[in-house]
C-alpha cells in the first residue's frame, strides 16, 4: 500500500495538521498526535499518573462539532497553539499559565452552552496521548474503504473524518480489516503491528470544513457492511521514518501473544 499523507492532531478534536514525513519511535505513538485535550468540566486526569479517561470528558466532535470550525495549528518550537476563527487568530502559549488560562477564556466565548465546567487545557507527558484508545498509537486509513462508502452512499465523503494517521491506497476497499495480526514494514525499517480494527461514533458525522453534523456514518457503515469500522490501530514494534509517496508492505506476523490490545 502506498501512503498518500500523513496527519496530526495536536489537540484532541481539533484541526489536523499534514506532514511529509514523520519520525515513529519504538513503542511511542505517532510524533506530535494528540498531545492536548480540553477537558469539559473536571476530569479527574492526573497528569503525574497518567490513566486513560474516556473521550466524553473532553470536549471533542462527537458531541462538539462547532470544533470543526475552528482553524488550529502548533508550534513545536514555541508550544504555542494557535486558533483561527471568524478571520482572527488566538495565540496560546500552552507552557505558561497565562496561556492556558487564555484558552480557557477563549472557549468559554466560543461555545459557553456547551460547557459543563473550566474547559481546561490539559497536557500528556511522555509515554502518554489522549487517544480515543488505550491502544490507539498510529492510526491507517484505506482511501479505498473510505471511496466504497462514499459509492454507497452516494455523496462526497472527506477521509478526513475519520482523522487518521496514515492515508494509504493502492489497497483493496476494506482489506485492512483483514490485515490484523499482522506486519507492515516501510523501507527505513520500520515496522507496525496491525493490533485491532477502529470502531467508529458519531465524531464521524461530523464535516472537517463547516463543522455541520450532516451524515450518519456508523449507520451507514452497519446497513452496508454489517459492523461499524472503518481503518485500523497499530504498534510500532520498530521505530524509523515513513514519508508521503512511500509504500508499506505486509510481512510475517509476530506472534498473536504481543497483541495487547485494549
Amino acid at each position: 500500500m502506498r501512503v498518500a499523507s500523513l496527519y496530526r492532531y495536536p489537540v484532541k478534536g481539533l484541526s489536523p495538521e499534514r506532514l511529509n514525513r514523520a519520525e515513529l519511535p519504538t513503542g511511542g505513538y505517532f510524533p506530535g498526535d494528540r498531545l492536548f485535550a480540553v477537558e469539559n468540566g473536571p476530569s479527574g486526569f492526573d497528569p503525574a499518573e497518567p490513566v486513560h479517561q474516556p473521550k466524553i470528558k473532553y470536549l471533542m466532535l462527537m458531541r462538539n462539532e462547532s470544533l470543526a470550525r475552528l482553524r488550529t495549528r502548533y508550534d513545536d518550537g514555541s508550544g504555542d497553539l494557535v486558533i483561527g476563527h471568524d478571520g482572527a487568530e488566538t495565540r496560546v502559549a500552552t507552557e505558561t499559565e497565562a496561556g492556558r488560562e487564555g484558552l480557557t477564556a477563549f472557549f468559554k466565548g466560543y461555545m459557553p452552552d456547551e460547557l459543563r465546567g473550566e474547559p481546561r487545557l490539559l497536557t500528556a507527558l511522555e509515554g502518554y496521548r489522549f487517544t480515543d484508545s488505550r491502544s490507539g498509537f498510529v492510526s491507517i486509513i484505506n482511501l479505498a474503504s473510505v471511496a466504497d462508502l462514499e459509492t454507497r452512499l452516494g455523496v462526497a465523503v472527506d477521509p478526513l473524518r475519520f482523522r487518521g494517521n496514515v492515508m494509504v491506497e493502492d489497497l483493496a476497499a476494506w482489506a485492512e480489516l483483514d490485515l490484523v495480526g499482522r506486519e507492515l514494514t516501510a523501507p527505513s525499517g520500520l515496522r507496525l503491528l496491525v493490533i485491532k480494527r477502529i470502531e467508529r461514533c458519531a465524531a464521524t458525522n461530523v464535516a472537517p470544513a463547516t463543522g455541520i453534523r450532516d451524515l450518519q456514518i456508523p449507520k451507514a457503515l452497519m446497513q452496508g457492511y454489517g459492523h461499524v469500522d472503518c481503518g485500523i490501530y497499530c504498534r510500532i514494534i520498530t521505530g524509523g521514518t515513513l514519508g508521503e509517496g512511500e509504500r508499506l508492505t505486509l510481512v510475517e506476523a509476530s506472534a498473536p501473544a504481543t497483541l495487547g490490545v485494549a
